[in-house]
């Protein structure tokens, strides 16, 4: 099923019967070396974001569904499910006997608890919104009561959205966001943590009494993370390390393809939408202006950055919505170079005389961060902006930079997540400003018509008048300018061609690895 099929579909959702979403072939076990850059601040994607902590996140948990490499959602957790007419109401019917690592059985409580749990703690606000409760008739039964129609709803309970956690071990009273546990969790899916060491690695072992039988193949996996990302491609190249996912870099990518004994392929990226952008604090005097935003972008030469720094491998993204997005709108203004017109827009705004700038950028991926960061500075200098650009040494300080209103500007990567609710409206909604979280509306953007065109479209079922409704909003964004878009990332993974079953669906490395195996063993 494509994405335009799916979305706004919810309503039409019918009862689905339980079955292996593929069949892998039986092998002696062995370990999965996974590399990464990024450094996850914890292992609980109920309560945090993005790809470090979404890989291992969903190994250790289970959710409701998963999905295919067709956006068609699967029995996990939940073995059938049906939604009302209204689409007010969503009733899931568990598997029987599953249970958590620790031995307690999977209940419609711990479904409930999950779900509120994540909905006051995830930074994705509009993901679970329009949730008002799950009710629990029985052990194995979780209906979910809904204040207005959720088109994004069923993708929402994809595994790296919305992990089921163990109630007993989490329903303590303490700060979800900062709870030991999430350190060393107690889940449900295929892999329970064996060590996670900060900065260095977090080790996986397989769960023998994970619900789908016969699964997971593996024994072990291993997440190695090494922040040197010539070193990571080193250990590939080496043997020392079997998967590289969300290779982005052109380096990356070219060194990958021409190595010996390992694949590469872009697929199971589907779902989650890159885009590479600039990000502006409109909190701060001088970036308050839209006509300064819009100066930037003026300056600022897509083409040259995804053609000659990214060296071809990344297209140019002009939208907050992804390009194969059906909700995309082409008519959007772009703001291709004119730096006669960007200089007339700062001298209109009182800033003919140029000023200084700080731009940030998020670690790991000097190619589409850092390298673009060092770009603006000599790009903007052409405009009388002198920009200073600011590393950080690590994600979380980075991160800490962004969520506490410690930067003016800043590269990132932000995912759209299939649905514009669940990815898109965190970005613009101004009741999203929230401080300490990041990938929230980090920028302070405050526009009440978007808020009310993102309120209509997060209920609105009918295809075409969701279509018009972020038709509208992407105008109008172009117009403010709050973000800078640059380019779509150009995900990859790299893998070991002995591997059987890589991880290709929407969700690629976020997904659960239960399936994978080794087709032959490992010297």
């Amino acid at each position: 099923m494509k994405l335009s099929r799916f979305i706004g579909g919810l309503a039409m959702a019918a009862s689905v019967a339980f079955a292996p979403s593929g069949q892998a072939e039986e092998t002696a076990g062995g370990t999965l070396i996974i590399v990464s850059t990024q450094v996850p601040r914890h292992l609980n994607g109920a309560v945090q974001s993005g790809t470090a902590t979404a890989v291992p996140s969903t190994q250790i948990f289970a959710s409701l569904l998963r999905y295919d490499d067709e956006w068609n959602p699967e029995p996990y957790l939940a073995k059938s499910w049906e939604v009302s007419d209204d689409g007010l109401s969503a009733t899931f019917h568990l598997v029987e006997g599953a249970t958590f690592h620790d031995g307690e059985p999977i209940t419609s409580e711990d479904v409930a608890f999950s779900i509120m749990t994540i909905k006051e703690n995830h930074p994705f606000k509009t993901m679970f919104a329009p949730v008002e409760a799950v009710e629990t008739p029985d052990p194995l039964t979780a209906v979910f009561r809904l204040s207005q129609p959720h088109p994004a709803l069923l993708l929402a309970l994809s595994p790296a959205l919305a992990p089921i956690i163990p109630k007993h071990v989490f329903d303590d009273g303490q700060d979800m966001k900062s709870h030991p546990m999430n350190q060393m969790p107690v889940g449900s899916g295929p892999f329970m943590v064996k060590e996670f060491t900060a900065s260095e690695a977090v080790i996986l072992e397989k769960n023998p009494n994970f619900f789908r039988k016969g699964y997971p193949k593996l024994d072990e996996i291993i997440i190695r993370i090494i922040k040197d990302p010539s070193a990571v491609l080193i250990a590939m190249e080496n043997g020392e390390a079997d998967m590289f996912p969300f290779v982005s870099s052109s380096t990356g990518i070219r060194r990958m393809k021409e190595a010996e004994r390992i694949a590469v392929t872009d697929r199971g990226y589907e779902g989650i939408g890159p885009i590479n952008w600039l990000a502006f604090n409109t909190r701060k005097e001088k970036l308050s202006d839209p006509r300064v935003r819009q100066a930037i972008g003026y300056a600022v030469d897509r083409e040259f950055i995804t053609k000659a720094l990214m060296r071809g491998y990344a297209k140019t993204q002009s939208s907050p919505i992804v390009e194969s997005s059906p909700f995309f709108d082409p008519m959007i203004p772009r703001y291709d170079v004119d730096l006669d017109k960007a200089k007339a827009l700062l001298a209109e705004a009182g800033y003919g005389d140029g000023f200084e700038l700080m731009v940030d950028y998020l670690p790991g991926v000097d190619e589409q961060q850092k390298n673009i960061a060092e770009y603006l500075k000599s790009q903007l200098k052409k405009v009388g902006i002198d920009v200073t650009v600011r590393a950080s040494p690590d994600f979380p300080t980075w991160a800490k930079h962004l969520s506490n209103d410690d930067f003016e500007m800043s590269m990132d990567a932000v995912f759209n997540w299939g649905d514009p609710v669940i990815g898109v409206h965190r970005t613009y909604l101004s009741t999203n400003i929230v401080p300490g979280v990041i990938w929230s509306n980090t920028q302070g953007y405050k526009n009440l018509k978007v808020d009310e065109i993102l309120d209509a479209a997060a209920v609105e079922m009918d295809l075409e008048k969701r279509k018009a409704l972020y038709a509208e909003f992407q105008r109008i964004v172009a117009e403010d300018l709050p973000i800078y878009w640059i380019n779509l990332l150009p995900y990859h993974t790299a893998y070991d061609d002995r591997l059987g079953n890589p991880p290709m669906t929407i969700w690629g490395p976020m997904s659960p690895l239960d399936e994978v195996y080794w087709k032959e063993p490992k010297e």
